[in-house]
Protein backbone atom coordinates (compact mmCIF):
# COMPACT_ATOMS: atom_id res chain seq x y z
CA UNK A 1 0.00 0.00 0.00
CA UNK A 2 0.96 3.12 -0.67
CA UNK A 3 1.81 5.42 2.63
CA UNK A 4 -1.22 7.96 2.67
CA UNK A 5 -0.58 12.14 3.67
CA UNK A 6 -2.93 13.65 5.38
CA UNK A 7 -5.09 15.93 3.29
CA UNK A 8 -6.36 19.22 4.34
CA UNK A 9 -10.37 18.12 4.67
CA UNK A 10 -13.28 20.86 4.09
CA UNK A 11 -16.61 19.62 5.77
CA UNK A 12 -19.46 22.37 5.89
CA UNK A 13 -18.32 23.94 9.43
CA UNK A 14 -14.91 23.00 9.91
CA UNK A 15 -11.10 22.71 8.56
CA UNK A 16 -9.16 19.80 9.24
CA UNK A 17 -5.74 20.61 8.62
CA UNK A 18 -2.91 18.34 9.13
CA UNK A 19 -1.33 18.10 12.62
CA UNK A 20 1.61 20.02 12.85
CA UNK A 21 4.39 20.47 15.55
CA UNK A 22 3.40 24.49 15.78
CA UNK A 23 -0.06 23.25 17.15
CA UNK A 24 1.06 21.97 20.37
CA UNK A 25 0.34 25.62 21.95
CA UNK A 26 -2.97 26.22 20.96
CA UNK A 27 -3.72 22.31 21.45
CA UNK A 28 -2.58 22.44 24.66
CA UNK A 29 -5.48 24.87 25.89
CA UNK A 30 -8.02 22.92 24.13
CA UNK A 31 -7.33 19.52 25.16
CA UNK A 32 -6.59 21.01 28.84
CA UNK A 33 -10.09 19.84 30.66
CA UNK A 34 -8.80 16.36 32.86
CA UNK A 35 -12.64 15.14 32.10
CA UNK A 36 -11.42 14.63 28.59
CA UNK A 37 -9.79 11.49 29.58
CA UNK A 38 -12.13 9.81 31.65
CA UNK A 39 -12.82 7.42 29.39
CA UNK A 40 -9.31 6.85 28.27
CA UNK A 41 -7.19 7.32 31.07
CA UNK A 42 -4.37 9.71 31.76
CA UNK A 43 -4.25 13.48 32.19
CA UNK A 44 -3.81 16.51 30.04
CA UNK A 45 -0.34 16.82 28.15
CA UNK A 46 1.76 20.25 29.19
CA UNK A 47 2.38 22.33 25.88
CA UNK A 48 6.17 20.41 26.10
CA UNK A 49 4.65 17.62 26.25
CA UNK A 50 2.35 17.95 23.74
CA UNK A 51 4.59 19.13 21.25
CA UNK A 52 6.90 16.01 21.92
CA UNK A 53 3.94 13.36 21.01
CA UNK A 54 3.00 16.07 18.05
CA UNK A 55 6.46 15.65 16.78
CA UNK A 56 6.18 12.28 17.12
CA UNK A 57 3.87 11.48 14.94
CA UNK A 58 4.45 14.17 12.28
CA UNK A 59 7.71 12.29 11.86
CA UNK A 60 5.38 8.99 11.27
CA UNK A 61 5.08 5.46 12.28
CA UNK A 62 8.39 3.25 13.13
CA UNK A 63 5.97 0.71 11.59
CA UNK A 64 6.48 0.61 7.34
CA UNK A 65 2.82 -1.54 7.56
CA UNK A 66 1.24 1.51 9.30
CA UNK A 67 0.98 5.00 8.20
CA UNK A 68 -0.13 7.85 10.96
CA UNK A 69 -2.83 10.23 9.46
CA UNK A 70 -3.40 13.29 12.26
CA UNK A 71 -5.13 16.46 12.11
CA UNK A 72 -6.98 19.50 13.98
CA UNK A 73 -10.10 20.64 13.62
CA UNK A 74 -10.54 24.15 12.96
CA UNK A 75 -13.60 25.84 13.02
CA UNK A 76 -14.43 27.78 9.52
CA UNK A 77 -16.16 30.72 11.18
CA UNK A 78 -13.71 31.84 13.77
CA UNK A 79 -10.31 30.27 12.88
CA UNK A 80 -10.25 28.89 16.36
CA UNK A 81 -8.57 24.94 16.93
CA UNK A 82 -11.24 22.74 18.88
CA UNK A 83 -9.63 19.03 19.18
CA UNK A 84 -8.35 16.25 16.91
CA UNK A 85 -9.15 13.39 14.52
CA UNK A 86 -6.76 10.57 13.81
CA UNK A 87 -6.10 7.20 11.45
CA UNK A 88 -3.94 4.54 11.51
CA UNK A 89 -4.11 3.18 8.51
CA UNK A 90 -2.41 -0.79 8.68
CA UNK A 91 -2.40 -2.91 5.74
CA UNK A 92 -3.77 -6.90 5.95
CA UNK A 93 -3.80 -9.47 3.27
CA UNK A 94 -7.39 -7.35 2.23
CA UNK A 95 -5.61 -3.98 1.81
CA UNK A 96 -5.61 -0.99 3.83
CA UNK A 97 -7.62 -0.95 7.42
CA UNK A 98 -7.98 2.49 8.89
CA UNK A 99 -8.68 2.58 12.94
CA UNK A 100 -9.63 6.44 13.76
CA UNK A 101 -10.12 8.14 16.67
CA UNK A 102 -11.55 11.88 17.90
CA UNK A 103 -11.75 14.14 20.77
CA UNK A 104 -13.20 17.72 20.67
CA UNK A 105 -12.15 20.36 23.05
CA UNK A 106 -14.84 20.69 26.20
CA UNK A 107 -15.89 24.11 25.55
CA UNK A 108 -17.22 22.67 21.60
CA UNK A 109 -19.12 19.58 22.63
CA UNK A 110 -22.48 19.32 22.06
CA UNK A 111 -22.45 21.45 19.07
CA UNK A 112 -21.94 18.60 16.56
CA UNK A 113 -18.25 18.95 15.26
CA UNK A 114 -16.78 15.62 16.60
CA UNK A 115 -19.65 14.18 14.33
CA UNK A 116 -18.56 16.78 11.42
CA UNK A 117 -15.30 15.80 11.80
CA UNK A 118 -15.62 12.16 11.79
CA UNK A 119 -17.95 11.95 8.84
CA UNK A 120 -15.36 14.16 7.22
CA UNK A 121 -12.39 11.72 7.62
CA UNK A 122 -14.45 9.04 7.22
CA UNK A 123 -15.16 10.20 3.63
CA UNK A 124 -11.68 10.90 2.79
CA UNK A 125 -10.46 7.50 3.75
CA UNK A 126 -13.29 6.32 1.27
CA UNK A 127 -11.22 7.93 -1.56
CA UNK A 128 -8.47 6.18 -1.09
CA UNK A 129 -7.81 2.29 -1.19
CA UNK A 130 -9.12 1.99 2.61
CA UNK A 131 -11.88 -1.72 3.19
CA UNK A 132 -12.65 -0.73 6.91
CA UNK A 133 -12.26 1.92 9.16
CA UNK A 134 -12.87 1.13 12.83
CA UNK A 135 -13.03 2.94 15.80
CA UNK A 136 -12.56 1.20 20.18
CA UNK A 137 -15.39 2.70 22.04
CA UNK A 138 -15.92 2.67 25.92
CA UNK A 139 -19.21 0.89 26.18
CA UNK A 140 -20.27 4.26 28.34
CA UNK A 141 -19.26 6.62 26.31
CA UNK A 142 -22.71 7.63 24.82
CA UNK A 143 -21.06 10.77 22.78
CA UNK A 144 -18.55 8.98 21.04
CA UNK A 145 -20.92 6.08 20.53
CA UNK A 146 -23.36 8.42 18.66
CA UNK A 147 -20.54 10.08 16.99
CA UNK A 148 -19.30 6.52 15.63
CA UNK A 149 -22.89 5.81 14.74
CA UNK A 150 -23.40 9.07 12.94
CA UNK A 151 -20.04 8.78 10.78
CA UNK A 152 -21.35 4.78 9.94
CA UNK A 153 -19.98 2.73 12.06
CA UNK A 154 -21.95 0.34 13.77
CA UNK A 155 -20.68 -2.29 17.03
CA UNK A 156 -19.50 -5.13 16.56
CA UNK A 157 -19.07 -8.07 19.48
CA UNK A 158 -15.16 -7.37 19.55
CA UNK A 159 -13.96 -5.95 22.78
CA UNK A 160 -10.14 -4.83 23.47
CA UNK A 161 -9.09 -3.12 26.34
CA UNK A 162 -12.49 -2.63 27.68
CA UNK A 163 -13.91 -0.83 24.71
CA UNK A 164 -16.14 -2.48 21.92
CA UNK A 165 -15.14 -2.00 18.63
CA UNK A 166 -17.33 -0.30 15.83
CA UNK A 167 -17.12 -0.74 11.90
CA UNK A 168 -17.65 -0.05 8.88
CA UNK A 169 -16.79 -2.41 5.90
CA UNK A 170 -16.44 -0.17 2.65
CA UNK A 171 -16.89 -1.77 -0.65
Amino acid sequence: MTSLKPETIHTAGLTLLPLQVGHADEMAAVLSDPGLHTFTGGTPDTVQALRARYERWTAGSPDPAETWCNWVIRLRDTGCLTGTVQATITTDDRGAAAEIAWVVGTPWQRRGIATEAARGLVTWLRQHPVHTVGAHIHPDHAASAAVAAAAGLTPTDQWHDGEVWWRLAIS
